[in-house]
């Protein structure tokens, strides 16, 4: 885990450990004691609780027997199985351990019951000390245990996110995506399997498989479950699955079919996933469980490698296309790397933090939920972003701050929040007041969960994301992640139009904006020997101006090209310019000049190109699609 992590509640690990040591005493938390109320807050555990350490529950006891092992956990009486999950995907991940905590039995005075662990919380990692007393009934462990009940890793780390939350309790119902993300500081997508049948689609099936293979590859951290209805939680199906259960995904592979040099030779292979219960039995009875007949398709070097074991310890493995069909729901955690010396893609991030906030004044209004309340949805915040390449993956991360720890106090239910994408235009620099012409090229799912995921290639272009609740007037806290492959410059907007500064007396002030948006060309003179031409379109006012990219090898391209344009004197025109790229000289195509008037039409206009300066009135061949609007109030768009 990582040093540079802030104290929770100003506990300091190596300062409480030091007075122990030098005290000859074992810590005892003043913060989340040994009581009741660090248990539970309505459903009290099945018996007598006795807080009891390590030694008293085990002669030898060790943080870790042997390694970590998604093999190690079993779940208690809670039913944190999401939890449970988490950890058996966290015990794949050794590099994210901090493995300096164990008890030295060749120095016990240098034992002082304290350990601590780091959970990454709402964009900081903090630091969480917890004393080594463990709930038990009957001398054994309630919540989350080792198999082996000498190892207490598990137990210590789900202490230490039970005080995060305020108490074990809380820690009934969640997302296993949620604690990845808190374990490692990942980015969580959920992906719906049920709703996109990926079972149905063989094309869309092969594009999970191997974005699922790279996500694992390259350290991410995949669980799943089965949705169930109140009265199905935890019940068993005919095929060993359990309904409303979360499982760790343990490995994503290619295994190869066939025996000897002839599978090398045919190289023949299935897509195969394998998932572990936190159970630690029940497991998978259809194609590819332990001991079914599909096996013997495989050769024993490759079983060896996969590591292939007939015994319930609740680790099994399936084809993809019965995961997909029979799985509902997958958390896919991406462990996010931007260290420009890796070998895998690096992203580059823009965090945020921000409010929904309640104000009078519309144009200080943070909190105007979703689209589907037009009057109110631009007033939310807004982020503008850059792609600045031909397309570009761009990840984007909408996540609420966790309030389990208020589930005492009968709250802690998450907002539903989501986000839109927009693609505005290039010279914004002002907050979006309108949707004129301006394209939503995504929206999230809104959903009352921790975090609302979306990936999505981008052309190049401007973009602004709103992230917003689901119903107006809902406050709340929130962070923003954006990544992409290029620096995206991605900042929040904050100011509704040009601000008046002291020399505007002297150079002006914007009178009028004005929104142009050319749509297309037609008709355009051949530029080249094969007959083609390779257009942009450049509008200018004012000294400013805004280009289009190359539409190559056409005479009717596509701009779909908008500027927004403040104007101190709005008797100058606005010039709408179309140019044919050349690798010597571009060459001219053919403009038309904009009064830009507030009196001219809102309409969708077609106009003939014609030649530049005093010989305007003649054509040239060839239209332009466009539409311009022009209002004197500066935050009207």
């Amino acid at each position: 885990m990582f040093s540079s992590a802030v104290p929770y509640k100003n506990q300091h690990y190596s300062e409480i450990r030091k007075d122990c040591t030098d005290n000859r005493t074992l810590f005892e938390d003043p913060e989340f004691p040994a009581t009741n109320a660090s248990l539970y807050f309505r459903k009290p555990p099945p018996g007598r609780v006795e807080w009891k350490r390590p030694r008293e529950i085990s002669d030898d006891p060790h943080l870790f027997v042997e390694g970590i092992s998604s093999h190690d956990l079993n779940q208690g009486v809670v039913g944190n199985c999401w939890f449970v999950a988490a950890c058996s995907c966290l015990a794949l991940k050794p590099n994210l351990w901090k493995k300096d905590q164990e008890w030295d039995p060749k120095h016990p005075e240098d034992y002082a019951g304290i350990f601590h662990f780091q959970f990454w919380v709402f964009g900081e990692w903090v630091d969480v000390v917890v004393d080594d007393r463990l709930p038990t009934i009957n001398g054994e462990l309630i919540y989350c245990h080792s198999k082996d009940n000498n190892e207490f890793w598990s137990a210590l780390l789900e202490k230490a996110y039970a005080k995060l939350a305020g108490c074990y309790e809380s820690l009934e119902g969640g997302n296993t995506g949620d604690a990845v993300v808190d374990f490692s500081g990942a980015v969580s997508e959920t992906i719906s399997l049920e709703t996109e049948a990926y079972y149905k689609d063989q094309e869309k099936q092969d594009h999970l498989f191997e974005d699922l293979l790279k996500v694992y590859d390259r350290g991410g951290i995949i669980s799943c479950s089965i949705k169930a209805q109140p009265h199905e939680v935890e019940a068993k199906m005919s095929n060993g699955l359990v309904k409303g259960h979360a499982y760790s995904v343990t490995a994503v592979k290619r295994v190869r079919l066939g025996h000897g040099l002839l599978a090398y030779f045919k190289n023949e292979t299935i897509p195969l996933i394998r998932m572990r219960n936190p159970w630690g039995k029940m497991e998978w009875n259809g194609a590819w469980s332990d001991s079914s007949e599909e096996w013997s398709k495989v050769g024993d070097t490759e079983r060896g490698n996969l590591g292939i074991t007939v015994e319930d310890d609740g680790e099994f493995w399936m084809s993809f296309t019965d995961w997909c069909q029979f799985f509902t729901e997958a958390d896919v955690c991406r462990l996010i790397n931007t260290s420009v010396i890796s070998v895998h893609k690096t992203w580059h991030e823009v965090v945020h933090f921000g409010s929904w906030t309640k104000n009078a004044e519309p144009l200080l209004n943070r909190c105007g939920g979703c689209a589907n309340h037009k009057q109110t949805f631009l007033q939310n915040p807004q982020y503008m972003f850059d792609v600045t390449k031909e397309a570009d993956e761009v990840l984007i991360s909408l996540q609420q701050k966790d309030l389990k720890i208020h589930r005492k106090v009968g709250q802690g239910e998450n907002l539903s929040i989501g986000f839109g994408v927009f693609q505005v235009e290039l010279n914004r620099k002002y907050r979006m007041h309108d949707i004129v012409t301006q394209k939503c090229v995504a929206t999230s799912t809104y959903i009352n969960a921790r975090a609302v995921f979306m990936r999505r290639e981008l052309p190049l272009g401007r973009y602004v994301v709103i992230p917003t609740t689901f119903k107006p007037l809902t406050l709340g806290d929130y962070m923003i992640r954006v990544f992409t492959d290029v620096d995206s410059d991605c900042r929040e907007l904050t100011e509704d139009k040009p601000r008046v500064r002291c020399w505007s007396s002297f150079l002006g002030y914007p009178q009028v904006v004005s929104h142009v948006y050319v749509h297309e060309a037609k008709g355009l003179q051949n530029q080249d020997k094969t007959g083609g031409a390779d257009p942009y379109v450049i509008i200018s006012c004012e000294g400013r101006a805004v280009r289009s990219t190359i539409r190559k090898d056409t005479l009717e391209p596509e701009f779909a090209t908008s500027g927004i344009f403040y104007r101190k004197k709005p008797r100058k025109p606005i010039t709408v310019e179309v140019w044919n790229s050349n690798a010597v000289k571009d060459e001219f195509m053919g403009q038309v000049v904009l009064s830009g008037s507030t009196k001219d039409t809102f309409d969708p206009q077609t106009l003939q190109l014609r030649k530049p300066g005093r010989q305007q009135a003649d054509e040239m061949p060839g239209n332009i699609s466009l539409k311009i609007v022009t209002f004197t109030q500066l935050t009207a768009i």
